[in-house]
């Protein structure tokens, strides 16, 4: 079970953020993974929503997560 209203507002933000700046920042596999953390959180909460949305909300969800993963792949593959 979910129990996101347990933890601070704060808490989450700041999470995205932290992972955010660790994949912007860094290099190698080390920002790939922060990305990855990221876009499966993103995903998790896409997933929870997933039945509320429209076609546009979910199209704009699959975009930003494939976007993601995206920069993930080639931050990862930049050290080659």
């Amino acid at each position: 079970m979910v129990f996101l209203h347990r933890i601070p507002r704060w808490t989450l933000l700041a999470a995205v953020f932290v992972l955010l700046a660790i994949g912007m920042i860094g290099s190698g596999w080390v920002a790939a993974a922060g990305l990855l953390v990221l876009a499966a959180v993103l995903a998790w909460f896409a997933y929870l929503n997933w039945p509320a949305l429209d076609g546009s909300g979910r199209i704009l969800r699959i975009v930003a997560l494939v976007i993601l993963v995206g920069f993930a792949v080639g931050r990862a593959l930049e050290q080659f």
